[in-house]
């Protein structure tokens, strides 16, 4: 297959990737009305895992990881941006959820420039503060009603971020469907961890998605079950067609296609769920992923400049 080719490809599995992400993330709100998070990332990872073992059986890399503990480092850090992100879906619309999970690039080009003693020029700089004038934008946040919970997908970004550097620097040899499977058993052992804490000191626990992260185990669950196993099945999918977009096509070139999850969430919860989104949420939005494109745009050029040097 020629380079052209593959390109296409690859953002044609990319985009579909983050249009299946952007449904089914959508009904999370559904599920925060039934179980609680923790029983959520327990029972999805149960489901996952037999898939994910398909996907390594079908010959899309080796279960076991070469450095246990660099992969344990990055799926903790990923769990813990993976836990803050669907915290916020539970109580927030998914375009606010989305753009502040959607900070990672902007965290990733701090703690390169000030961890990693990397150059920073102007060209990423600018994309920086473009992608938080972004943020403020979506986010709205008012200082004399200030609510700690808009920070819940910041906070998601930055461990995502924090677990792409790891991913960049430590996990380039280990292969996707480890890293993958490294994610879920770690999410298996939080959701268990989570519902062990509260059945032994149980917490009053407010009704609909406001108690999500204070609900222990709910049971019967067959109201929810049929969420949780749409999001385990599409969930394996979606990642399925990213791990075959990233393998097809350059990292820098597809990554930039991950921000049309920004625009199919929010449209599908507008035309699905009635979630509103501001004339000012839309510019946010935008200004979020030309930021990605700009940094994407200059990662690929650093890279062009790098090979060639050699």
């Amino acid at each position: 297959m020629d380079q052209n080719k593959s390109a296409f490809y690859a953002s044609m599995l990319m985009i579909g990737a983050m249009a299946i992400i952007g449904v089914i993330d959508n009904y999370v709100i559904r599920l925060a009305e039934i179980i609680g998070l923790w029983q959520f990332h327990l029972s999805r990872a149960l489901l996952m895992l037999p898939l994910i073992v398909c996907l390594s059986l079908l010959g899309l890399g080796s279960l076991r990881p070469r450095r246990f503990g660099v992969v344990a480092l990055r799926s903790i850090l990923f769990t813990f941006a993976m836990l803050f992100y669907f915290s916020a879906l539970a109580l927030m619309p998914i375009a606010q959820a989305l753009a502040g999970l959607f900070t990672s690039p902007i965290f990733v080009l701090i703690i390169s420039a000030l961890f990693l003693k990397q150059h920073i020029g102007p060209w990423r700089i600018a994309a920086a503060l473009l992608g938080f004038a972004g943020i403020l934008c979506v986010l709205q946040p008012d200082p004399q009603a200030f609510d700690v919970r808009t920070l819940l997908p910041v906070a998601g970004g930055f461990c995502y971020a924090l677990s792409a550097v790891v991913t960049r620097a430590y996990c380039s040899n280990e292969s996707t469907v480890s890293l993958l499977a490294g994610l879920v058993v770690t999410l298996a052992i939080a959701g268990a961890v989570g519902l062990i804490w509260l059945a032994l000191f149980p917490v009053e626990v407010p009704t609909g998605p406001d108690g999500f992260v204070m609900r222990g185990w709910v049971w019967p669950m067959h109201d929810a079950l049929f969420w949780v196993v749409v999001q385990a099945v599409f969930s394996t999918i979606a990642v399925f067609m990213l791990i075959k977009a990233y393998q097809l096509g350059e990292p820098s070139y597809v990554a930039v296609f991950e921000y049309s999850v920004m625009i199919f969430g929010p449209l599908f919860g507008w035309v699905a769920l009635g979630q509103s989104v501001g004339a000012m949420q839309i510019i946010g939005i935008a200004m979020i992923a030309t930021a990605g494109v700009l940094l994407g745009w200059r990662e690929r050029q650093l890279q062009s400049r790098q090979s060639q040097a050699r």
